[in-house]
């Protein structure tokens, strides 16, 4: 099956925000390799859209980065500011609703 990216963009920063409330702390390959598995293959999160939105949710104070060196490479980890912890409960409550709501509109059955 194939994803619209559109509307994968649409939800990326919410997907983001909840991977790093689950895992306190990420590299940006590290995030695409977990959606990877965790939707099996059928979600590829490409580098050319994580970055932009980790850039973007870093400049809104969402996230805070700290870097290491590992091996002889520089990785820049993300993790949860104080106000990305709150952010991510309201994105998430944004997210079911208005999945809700998608479900009544397109006679969906809940599968929630």
């Amino acid at each position: 099956m194939a994803v619209n990216n559109e509307l994968f963009k649409g939800t990326l920063q919410t997907i983001i925000l909840n991977l790093l409330s689950e895992n306190e702390r990420m590299y940006g390959y590290e995030i695409t390799q977990k959606v990877k598995a965790i939707t099996k293959g059928e979600l590829l999160l490409k580098e050319g859209a994580l970055y932009p939105a980790l850039h973007k949710l870093e400049a809104d104070g969402l996230l805070d980065t700290a870097t290491e060196v590992v091996g002889n490479r520089v990785r820049k980890y993300y993790s949860l500011s104080k106000s990305g912890e709150k952010e991510v409960v309201n994105k998430l409550q944004e997210a079911k609703d208005f999945i809700a709501h998608l479900q009544v509109l397109l006679n969906l059955k809940s599968s929630f």
